[in-house]
């Protein structure tokens, strides 16, 4: 994955997003989509690519820092190589959520909101997966998982790894 600082967006990620921004009813309505493609090819919403992305769909760069900020899935910050989003909705909470949190504390040694110092895994409080039947419940990168348990996490873990 390259630093987000470290160049301009390439030419072919200008043509996306000048692409969904054209496609779109109204330019501004392609801004979630925008800053998903940058998120992807970066990792995530530095403020040089929001201000080019904001440029590229007729908004201001604090209009789409609203939009940014507002969304939990959009990163304006590094995270790690691996996001994990641990859940910690009420039902998550009565059905174990601070003894994975725990674990995880205690195997990766972050706390939320924290990346590991090899960069390979950041943790992220969210306040509902939607996975309530299956609590406590998380998600790594795009996977979700229910159900925790020491032994069911620590498998979890160590796919990632």
């Amino acid at each position: 994955m390259l630093t987000a600082e470290a160049e301009p967006l390439d030419a072919a990620l200008r043509a996306q997003i000048a692409d969904l921004a054209q496609h779109a009813e109204f330019s501004r309505a392609a801004c979630t989509d925008a800053l998903k493609l940058v998120q992807k090819r970066y990792g995530y919403v530095s403020d040089r690519h929001l201000d080019e992305v904001a440029a590229l769909i007729g908004m201001t760069p604090a209009e789409l820092d609203g939009v940014a900020t507002f969304y939990n899935l959009i990163f304006r910050r590094p995270v790690g190589r691996h996001v994990i989003l641990l859940c910690d909705s009420n039902v998550c909470w009565v059905m174990g959520e601070a003894g994975a949190r725990a674990q995880i504390r205690e195997r990766l040694g972050i706390l939320p909101g924290e990346t590991t110092a090899d960069g390979r895994f950041t943790l992220l409080p969210i306040v509902c997966l939607g996975h309530c039947d299956h609590a406590p419940a998380m998600m790594v990168d795009d996977d979700q998982y229910g159900d925790l348990n020491p032994e069911r996490l620590e498998a979890i873990l160590d796919r990632y790894a």
